[in-house]
């Protein structure tokens, strides 16, 4: 008895000094961090208004840390390639990934099966930027409000045709949303991209579409679109005459794209600590509001938890959303 008690405490005293040496060693990585550069994943190609948020945050990391933040374009699959390499990369806080609404949560709502579980493989690190989706309609479509709209809808059922960047995609729920809350039947139009859906909707193939103010606003200007309705709460700072869906008949509708920061779910707190302090302090700068105002990107500054809240209450409502518009997961 007492040799199997002493045997146990050897044991014990054994994994107690391994679990130190664990948190020692952590803590000295986090103490030492930065010191050998950085990477940023993103899963779209470079030159697009996320790959542009990606460029400033890495830049102003560099500034910040002292080490060279590269981005690293791993387009692909829906998001799913570059967030599978976050997750499969070593936690030490050299790998980081643009995520969000898209990545995050639209794909976990409309798969069976990921390479990676959106909750437990990942820790914010804050949210960045939110960008509202613009109805648009091609100039041939005799409506020129929400109100209209619907109206049209409901006296042709099924026969308007609307666009998106493909079937889960935040352009084709953001529709299937507005559609039910205005009990009408729309036709929906996939596409591989937003390109060919624009390249549709300006020749009058498609009538309709939800889509980003960089496609939008340069066709709005001419002429060449017509804007009905932003799509979150409140009204765009870029067209701010221009009302939201929830005030054209429909309150609460609430829907835009978002993006933020996120590592490895074991990368140490005081690193991502870190990290969330230097993103808040870029994103509550006048110059980067300024500079992202083109792109329609609204700063929305955020602890890490309160990205994790986004990602776990979203989950749930766009499964639903998704399901109500017979959408089930591939």
């Amino acid at each position: 008895m007492k040799a199997a008690r002493s045997l146990l405490i050897l044991v014990l005293s054994a994994l107690l000094a391994v679990v130190c040496d664990a948190v020692h060693a952590q803590a000295t990585a986090a103490g030492n961090y930065p010191n050998h550069p950085i990477r940023i994943l993103v899963s779209f190609t470079a030159g697009g208004g996320v790959d542009t948020l990606a460029r400033a945050v890495a830049q102003h990391l560099t500034e910040r840390l002292g080490q060279p933040v590269v981005v690293d374009n791993r387009p692909g699959a829906n998001g799913s390639i570059a967030l599978e390499a976050a997750a499969k990369a070593q936690p030490d806080g050299y790998t980081l990934v643009m995520a969000g609404q898209s990545n995050l949560v639209l794909l976990t709502a409309s798969r069976k099966i990921l390479p990676y579980d959106p909750l437990r493989d990942f820790a914010s690190v804050g949210t960045l930027f939110v960008a509202p989706f613009y109805l648009v309609v091609h100039p041939s479509v005799p409506v020129r409000t929400v109100q209209e709209f619907v109206a049209l809808a409901r006296s042709q059922p099924g026969k308007i045709n609307y666009g998106s960047i493909g079937v889960g995609s935040g352009h084709h729920l953001v529709m299937e949303m507005f559609a039910t809350r205005a009990k009408v039947k729309l036709m929906h139009v996939p596409y591989k991209g937003s390109g060919p859906a624009m390249a549709d909707l300006l020749s009058g193939h498609i009538q309709a579409m939800f889509e980003g103010a960089i496609s939008t606003f340069p066709q709005i200007r001419t002429g060449k679109l017509r804007a009905l309705a932003s799509s979150g709460l409140q009204r765009t700072q870029a067209m701010p005459s221009l009302p939201t869906v929830a005030e054209s008949g429909m309150p609460g509708f609430d829907m835009v794209a978002w993006f933020g920061l996120a590592t490895q779910a074991a990368v140490p707190r005081q690193i991502v600590n870190r990290l969330n302090r230097e993103t808040v302090d870029m994103l509550r700068s006048p110059a980067t509001r300024e500079k992202f105002a083109a792109y329609n990107f609204e700063p929305i500054p955020s602890t890490p938890e309160e990205m994790d809240q986004r990602v776990r209450s979203e989950i749930p409502t766009y499964t639903k959303v998704m399901r109500e518009a017979g959408i089930e997961p591939e």
